[in-house]
């Protein structure tokens, strides 16, 4: 039985695990096509659906001096390349309202960032286009705070949605996961995402960037394989230490393999 229907020959469907990665910003054409190839080649082999994500705006850098992307129009036509050449369906993030009637003409699933989940004219926006919505738990939100972020989609006629958890804040540049989120929030009847790279994520942490500990990704979502999560959320590329946005919690392309394999594994022993 499928949860929803992304496009005519892709849906998510329940108890087939299911990723959702690629760079966290879009990069040069060389770059995301790689990722996109080569994940997309890893998750036919294990037999996992695969969703491309990237962003053409990151407006939540911590620094007035980080790369931000090369905006909406030209980021559409690189995510609809993408979509094109590698027939993936596409995850983007939206950050203001009237983006999300733009994205939708491009995308499959509409992301609302974390920090950004109960911006209600956000929601709405995105919920009139019809499309898939995959909104991130805030870092400061319990899973049964979500309740109410589900209703203003719900409510305005979309039931395509997904949520995500990405951790809880826990002091000063410090996050944790309480995987009874994962729990909590798979009795709403949707799919549930473990964001298992910003999860390990140190907001800030750098003075000027985010820190993080990427080597604890693949245990978190292993974690929430066992909770019941659906799907699972890495940023991944092939020289995390060059990469334009979230360098210090991706993971390194070529190890993307043996930690999706031992995810699947431990998320069939579960079901």
């Amino acid at each position: 039985m499928d949860f929803f229907k992304l496009s005519n020959s892709f849906a998510i469907k329940k108890n087939r695990p299911f990723v959702i990665a690629g760079p966290c910003i879009l990069e040069s054409k060389e770059t995301n096509s790689l990722i996109a190839n080569t994940v997309k080649e890893i998750c036919q082999k294990l037999d996992i659906d695969y969703i491309f994500k990237a962003s053409f705006d990151k407006a939540n850098r911590t620094s007035i001096s980080s790369f931000r992307g090369e905006g909406i129009e030209a980021g559409l036509a690189e995510l609809k390349r993408i979509k094109d050449e590698f027939n993936l369906p596409i995850l983007t993030d939206i950050h203001e309202s009237y983006q999300a009637s733009m994205a939708a003409e491009v995308v499959d699933i509409l992301q609302i960032p974390a920090f950004l989940c109960r911006q209600t004219d956000l929601l709405l926006a995105a919920a009139k286009t019809g499309k898939a919505i995959n909104i991130k738990k805030a870092q400061f939100l319990s899973a049964d705070d979500m309740k109410n972020v589900v209703k203003k989609i719900s409510d305005n006629g979309n039931n395509n949605i997904m949520l995500t958890e990405r951790g809880t804040m826990f002091g000063y540049n410090n996050l944790v996961v309480d995987f009874r989120g994962v729990v909590d929030m798979k009795n709403y009847g949707y799919p549930v995402i473990m964001d298992a790279t910003h999860s390990t994520q140190r907001p800030g942490g750098q003075g000027n960037a985010s820190g993080g500990d990427p080597k604890y990704a693949q245990y978190l979502a292993k974690c929430a394989a066992v909770c019941g999560a659906d799907g699972f959320f890495f940023e991944v590329h092939p020289e995390p230490c060059k990469a334009m946005s979230d360098a210090a919690t991706m993971i390194k392309l070529d190890e993307f393999e043996a930690i999706l394999y031992g995810i699947k594994e431990v998320y069939s022993i579960s079901r």
